[in-house]
């Protein structure tokens, strides 16, 4: 992919199954360049649009940053509350970040932490009800966590770390949701028939990235990870011109085929990028509609 100047992010393509096409966008995706199939998943879609350096993925310093403004001060790591339900096999993880606490909940059960993390010295912060950070120093050196997308759905055990520093957190983990399964604030929650912030989600780890530089230059997005990406290459070089419009949580199809007909209508000759999150992508541009020849697009996938 050379330089496109306008992208639309954009769900797996399974989300729209059963949705049509209409007969311009199906011409239009027909006669359009099908890039090479990229890695799916959320963190590999971002990482095709921006670029850190050094090299990694430290995203709890990143949206730290966002969240607070600190971020230059030591190593993150994220420490989302999170929801999960006992059952035969384990602890099956339903809910990471997003569950609906209030500030005032999320300050207490991140107190009510203080002491267990701050004894270790990792001392623990809610700057946003859905992301908690764990401040660590410079040098620490943590086990590799499992991403929220991974761990969702499936038994929160098996995606814990091995080895004497995946121990320590596992350990800490436990003690973590004994603290979080007795606090008042969940049983409030649970008597009103809201989930309650049983766990935690350990992830995202590292220090801020000395320069994110952006393919697109504008970045339409309220969502965390992108936005907080956005934000800090808006700080350093800017990156090339055109706009990255974030698409991913629509459902409906011809919501999509609506942008789609505005940008066409204006599209340079730079062209349009539909990027899907399981790796899928046509690149549409002016010249494409001399291509008599091919066929209209029957389906997404």
């Amino acid at each position: 992919m050379s330089a496109p100047r306008q992208a639309l992010l954009l769900p797996e393509r399974r989300r729209f199954a059963g949705q049509p096409l209409s007969k311009p966008v199906a011409r239009a995706l027909g006669r359009a360049d099908r890039l090479p199939d990229g890695e799916a998943g959320e963190r590999a879609q971002l990482q095709r649009w921006f670029e850190l350096l050094p090299r990694g993925w430290p995203m709890a310093a990143i949206t730290r940053q966002r969240d607070a403004g600190d971020a230059v001060l030591h190593c993150w790591l994220r420490a989302d509350p999170a929801y999960v339900r006992p059952d035969m096999t384990g602890a099956r993880v339903l809910a990471v970040g997003e569950l609906g606490l209030t500030v005032e909940e999320a300050k207490a059960l991140s107190d009510a932490l203080r002491p267990l993390f701050g004894d270790t010295g990792f001392p623990i912060s809610a700057p946003h009800p859905a992301r908690w950070y764990l401040a660590l120093p410079v040098e620490a050196r943590l086990p590799a966590f499992a991403e929220p997308e991974t761990v969702l759905g499936d038994d929160l055990f098996l995606h814990l770390p091995d080895g004497p520093e995946g121990r320590r957190w596992r350990a800490l983990l436990n003690e973590a949701q004994v603290i979080l399964h007795n606090h008042p604030v969940n049983a409030a929650r649970v008597a009103s028939g809201r989930v309650p912030a049983n766990s935690l989600c350990f992830w995202g780890a590292g220090r801020l990235p000395d320069q994110v530089q952006g393919r697109l230059r504008t970045v339409r997005s309220e969502e965390a990870q992108l936005a907080s990406l956005a934000a800090l290459a808006a700080a350093g070089p800017p990156g090339a011109e055109g706009e990255l419009l974030d698409l991913r949580e629509t459902r409906d199809w011809a919501t999509v085929e609506t942008v789609v007909h505005e940008r066409l209508a204006s599209l340079d000759t730079a062209g349009l990028v539909l990027d899907f999150a399981d790796g899928a992508a046509w690149w549409l541009r002016p010249g494409q509609r001399w291509r008599l020849l091919r066929p209209a697009l029957a389906k997404l996938a």
